[in-house]
């Protein structure tokens, strides 16, 4: 039984939808190569990390100023990441929007007091809270602009989780876009609330679908909780036209969560053993997919590059990724402009698949991509 959304059929892919039909799912999904001969085909991957989604949104804004910008073929985004992604699809001319999202004391303001949940929700904060601070910067403009891309065979993935069927959704952004009008608007942005909708602090985000004449609801929540980060949709990892088609591509991947384990004592208190148990959480599933990342770059002789938010007492204290402090999230957009603006800014892991504790030491050490 495959449920879908009235008037917007072939907008999702679950994993087992591509398994059961791989190339079904690769001709959805398939970059044209008249639309980048001549340009490298590179693929970015943006993680979630809540507040930590102010690193990412400063790298690119550095890498804008810095002249450094890659043109990205595919872009990838989950929780916070899903965020970001649009922004980063677009390119640097949406570079003021993505910005004023993340630092314009727009998180504090809808998840400060007035944004909490009276209780019969099922999250610390209403859902109308983050609809508040992602509507007004996900526009038609912005969602005609993602469209306009797609024609030209570039894809926006952005992943949810499906939690009645405990699999993650990855929803085709600009196949959406293509649709047009109110309708896709209202989708665009319903898809990007449901990837950030953080357990426990977010209620689920529920799509209406259809299945065999009969319509019922779906719980989606955080991609994060069954999608970390993701390069392409599983099944399209094995498909072997990928490797001919990214012959000169470049993997990029945008941490925005800090990966190094950062010793110090935890207070016996509610919110620090949640706060700490989120941040642990974060870094344990990023360093296993970033060693997944890799494995699929070896496999496809694809340099990766890596970028994640350094230790900082603003990333691991007072909240952590957490805490939508606006001088805080600031701070972190600001040293992470600085920082993306360094010839060796991006990190290259080694060239042979390792456990995610020496990939972790190697990005220390490894080789700056040209």
């Amino acid at each position: 039984m495959r449920a879908r959304l009235k008037g917007f059929e072939n907008v999702r892919l679950s994993v087992e939808e591509a398994e059961a039909s791989l190339n079904e799912a690769a001709d959805r999904l398939s970059i044209p190569r008249s639309a980048w001969s001549g340009e490298d085909f590179n693929v970015l991957a943006i993680s979630g990390g809540a507040a930590g989604g102010a690193y990412g949104a400063g790298v690119l804004v550095g890498l804008t100023r810095a002249g450094r910008r890659p043109n990205f073929a595919i872009v990838t985004g989950v929780s916070t990441g899903a965020l970001i992604a649009p922004f980063a699809f677009l390119g640097p001319q949406w570079d003021d929007r993505l910005q004023d999202a993340y630092i314009g004391g727009h998180a504090a303001e809808a998840l400060g007091l007035g944004g909490l949940s009276p209780g019969l929700e099922p999250g610390l904060f209403r859902t109308v809270a983050l609809q508040r601070l992602i509507h007004p910067f996900v526009d038609e403009a912005l969602v005609s602009a993602v469209a306009a891309e797609h024609r030209l065979g570039r894809r926006l993935l952005v992943a949810t989780t499906d939690l009645d069927s405990e699999k993650p959704c990855v929803w085709d952004m600009g196949e959406i876009a293509l649709r047009g009008g109110v309708k896709a608007t209202q989708l665009f942005r319903d898809v990007l609330v449901a990837s950030a909708s953080l357990p426990g602090l977010f209620p689920p985000h529920r799509f209406t679908v259809e299945a065999e004449g009969v319509a019922y609801e779906e719980a989606h929540v955080d991609g994060g909780v069954t999608a970390p980060l993701f390069i392409m949709p599983e099944a399209l990892l094995h498909w072997r036209k990928l490797g001919r088609r990214m012959q000169r591509g470049r993997v990029y991947v945008l941490v925005n969560t800090v990966l190094e384990a950062a010793p110090r004592t935890t207070a016996l208190n509610l919110p620090a053993v949640l706060v700490r148990s989120f941040d642990t959480m974060l870094r344990v599933s990023y360093r296993q997919a970033l060693s997944i990342a890799l494995t699929f770059c070896v496999a496809h002789n694809l340099p990766l590059c890596v970028a994640s938010l350094p230790d900082s007492p603003a990333a691991t204290e007072n909240g952590g990724m957490l805490s939508f402090d606006t001088a805080a999230m600031r701070k972190t957009f600001d040293e992470a402009v600085a920082s993306a603006q360094a010839v060796d800014f991006w990190r290259t892991p080694g060239v042979r698949p390792e456990p995610w504790t020496d990939l972790l030491a190697s990005f220390k050490g490894g080789a700056d991509p040209p």
